[in-house]
């Protein structure tokens, strides 16, 4: 029977959309989401993205039975922000089958066409910060919050419909308990930053994060401007941030660095709660709540999400003073190793950091881009 591809319309094949990782994934690394969590993630009236974004969902399927799924989107904040005419395509999840990726690109490449788009970027759910790129190296390892995880066919399949790199995503491992793997003039520079510079870091208010956020953009927005796939953001971004920041929040690990009252830097790691998810299975009943309420006995890892400097203080010492204090917090927690992700693999400054704290490179993702029909012709 061939592929058929549409739109989703209806709940029910919302549901559809939803369940197929929890069919096609089970028994592997990949760890199942909580579901509720997904359906209000794919609202458009929930998710700030469609703020500033628009998205079609799309579910392939042969002879009745669902075989993928795919999104294509355009942030058009992303767009302003960048002179550019891109779309993307996410959520990816596919079968083994040669002819299921193809009609699923076709569909939202033909969707993105429509619009005016003139490249094809992802997958990313919907954009960098969520899930984004097919994971190319590290398929032993567990997943950490808002990681993805894929078989090893994604890469070869998407190698085969045509799609290009553009970018690879970096994880890197950390044992941030050993201070023996660290580079020795780091301890050095933090000092120099806290004696010379007078930093100081502190931990982000639990009470006051949404305010915190503030500063946090500030700084993610001259500190992040210049990386590929940038898109800054916008209040209502910021606003859902904070919610979401609020049912992983640990006063440890969430840092803003200050000279005076003057915000220079800041970190936000976070607890892995995919060590929790993978227990509830994507649901809160029977018994996924009672996990949820005592998830800080289970988790020992955290990832390391933003980690950034204003460029006018990064003469200052302030990165190293964020990374000794990832040290310092792992004295008093249960986490004591982690990953710093995600980092573009043309980010020279912090992957020379990172080396620097002793860490290794355990995963790769790879974003792809197709260029359409007029980009193409004009390339050509």
């Amino acid at each position: 029977m061939p592929v058929e591809i549409k739109p989703v319309r209806g709940f029910g094949e919302l549901r559809r959309f939803v369940a197929l990782p929890f069919r096609l994934h089970a028994g592997t690394p990949w760890t199942p989401p909580l579901r509720l969590e997904r359906y209000m993630f794919l609202n458009r009236k929930l998710n700030a993205y469609f703020k500033h974004g628009e998205a079609e969902y799309f579910l392939a399927a042969r002879d009745g039975r669902v075989v993928g799924r795919v999104t294509a989107q355009i942030d058009h904040a992303f767009n302003k922000f960048h002179a550019t005419r891109w779309g993307m395509f996410g959520f990816l999840v596919f079968e083994d089958d040669p002819e299921v990726l193809p009609a699923l690109l076709d569909a939202a490449e033909g969707w993105l066409r429509a619009r005016g788009c003139e490249r094809m970027v992802g997958p990313m759910e919907f954009r960098m910060n969520d899930e984004s790129g097919v994971l190319i190296e590290g398929f032993e390892h567990e997943p950490l919050i808002v990681q993805p995880w894929h078989p090893p066919y994604y890469q070869r399949r998407c190698e085969e419909a045509g799609l290009s790199k553009a970018m690879d995503l970096l994880s890197w491992d950390l044992s941030i308990n050993d201070r023996e793997r660290m580079h020795p003039v780091l301890p050095k520079t933090a000092e120099r930053a806290h004696s010379k510079y007078r930093v100081t870091i502190r931990p982000m208010s639990r009470r006051h994060l949404r305010r915190e956020l503030d500063e946090f953009a500030k700084v993610y927005n001259a500190a992040w401007s210049d990386n590929w796939g940038f898109a800054p953001y916008s209040k209502e971004d910021l606003d859902e941030l904070a919610a979401t920041l609020q049912l992983v929040y640990d006063r440890d690990w969430f840092m803003i660095a200050e000279i005076g009252d003057q915000t220079v830097g800041m970190a936000i790691t976070i607890p892995d709660i995919n060590q929790v998810l993978r227990k509830m299975n994507g649901r809160l009943l029977p018994l996924g709540w009672w996990y949820y309420l005592r998830k800080r006995r289970f988790m020992d890892r955290v990832r390391v999400g933003f980690l950034g400097v204003l460029p006018e203080y990064q003469h200052t010492g302030v990165a190293a003073a964020l990374y000794l204090a990832h040290f310092d917090a792992a004295k008093v927690s249960r986490c004591k190793k982690g990953e710093a992700s995600w980092i573009l693999e043309t980010n020279h400054a912090m992957n020379r950091g990172l080396e620097a704290m002793g860490g290794r490179v355990i995963k790769r993702w790879r974003v792809y881009e197709r260029l359409l029909d007029g980009a193409a012709a004009q390339a050509s």
